[in-house]
């Protein structure tokens, strides 16, 4: 049992590095830019990125439920690193949304599935109060890799914008191998029956029957869609500040790097200040973040984003573990990708409008409006979560 959760973690180490190594990120906007297309475009592209995930979120989910986690992170390990061949072999709008579509699945197969496989394995070695600890450490993980690529990105990218997709190309494929050699953990063993209307009886259990479990998912939801609204409003906001493009890169590693930091401590932070405190002060630093760096025009705004992103690192993990703290085993994944499943139907709803008023309006009416909409939803949605008991463990 021992040596099935350290052999697991490990591999789940590799697989978050393998997909938050983001080489591309730093510089994506200007990828984008070099090869012809607008901000709306911009932003539609990632709608139909975040549709592509919803396609196949929730039956993704219960394909790992059913099938296996361990499958489940193999099939989307191969679709992210032939996503990001198509990737670097395309030179416009089109050969990009192909490109989406792929990396889309590919996330559906693997969103849900790796934060199941870790909970499980964790039972199966009785450490499952230990979740939030490695989920919070495999976070960091995921964000101090982003953060360095961030650096090495960026140096690529002065060789040439298309350097970083051929070399993410090659950090994607590190997944599939790691995904191969991971072991199923006997918990997740006990299946599920293979249908529709299983996915559905579990979409209802989670979203109308279990009230605790429907508000936690719709307020982390709420949250997950914000901190993914913000990293596409970033480097924007660079380009309006004047932030010397040399400088991309090593601004991107200190923002992940600050997400890494705070994720790593989450837990501790919890515990010290305690659940509803901790969770109302990430929630108006989020809102706080979109509003307030929309006005300031210079570089001191940067602060306020750096403020967002010590707010997302903390939050991200608090809100899994408050999920699977209260979900059965058998469904766990599904249950994850029902959260994952809202975050992109809510940011597919959103970023076409979002990418609209940039290029309309103003980035600062861009960020405002965002900063409006996520008070409004995560208002109401935290109120329900605090009054169904979320809070009170």
């Amino acid at each position: 049992m021992r040596n099935d959760y350290q052999h697991n973690l490990t591999r789940l180490y590799i697989l978050k590095v393998s997909h938050w190594f983001m080489l591309t990120m730093p510089i994506v906007v200007l990828f984008y830019k070099d090869n012809g297309l607008n901000m709306s475009q911009v932003f539609i592209l990632q709608a139909i990125y975040s549709i592509s995930i919803v396609a196949l979120e929730i039956p993704s989910g219960y394909f790992a439920d059913v099938l296996g986690r361990k499958n489940s992170l193999i099939a989307g390990s191969i679709l992210g690193f032939a996503g990001f061949l198509i990737y670097s072999l395309s030179f416009g709008f089109t050969g990009f949304v192909f490109a989406e579509i792929i990396l889309g699945f590919g996330q559906s197969m693997v969103s849900g599935a790796d934060s199941a496989i870790l909970y499980d394995s964790l039972i199966d070695s009785n450490r499952e109060k230990d979740y939030l600890k490695h989920e919070g450490r495999i976070t960091s993980i995921g964000n101090f890799a982003e953060a360095f690529a961030g650096i090495l990105g960026g140096l690529l990218a002065g060789l040439s914008l298309r350097y970083p997709y051929y070399s993410q190309t090659l950090v994607a494929f590190i997944g599939i191998p790691a995904a191969f050699t991971l072991i199923e953990p006997k918990v997740s063993q006990v299946k599920l029956g293979l249908g529709w209307k299983d996915i559905m009886d579990i979409v209802k259990f989670s979203l109308i029957k279990n009230q605790r479990l429907r508000w936690n998912i719709i307020y982390s939801s709420v949250v997950g869609t914000s901190t993914l609204a913000m990293a596409w409003f970033v480097q924007p906001w660079f380009i309006r500040a004047n932030l010397p493009v040399s400088l991309y890169g090593i601004t991107w590693t200190i923002l992940n790097l600050s997400v890494g930091i705070t994720a790593f401590y989450a837990y501790k932070i919890e515990l010290k200040f305690g659940k509803v405190t901790t969770a109302a002060s990430f929630t108006i630093i989020l809102a706080m973040g979109f509003i307030v760096s929309g006005w300031i025009t210079s570089l001191w705004g940067l602060i306020f984003i750096l403020l967002f992103y010590l707010a997302r690192g903390v939050a991200t993990p608090i809100l899994k573990d408050n999920i699977n703290r209260i979900t059965p085993s058998n469904m766990r994944a599904t249950i994850l990708s029902v959260r994952n499943f809202i975050i992109r139907i809510l940011f597919a709803l959103l970023a076409p409008f979002y990418g609209w008023a940039i290029d309309s309006l103003s980035l600062r009416d861009a960020l405002t409006i965002a900063g409006l909409v996520f008070i409004m939803l995560a208002g109401v949605s935290f109120f329900f979560f605090r009054k169904t008991g979320n809070l009170n463990d």
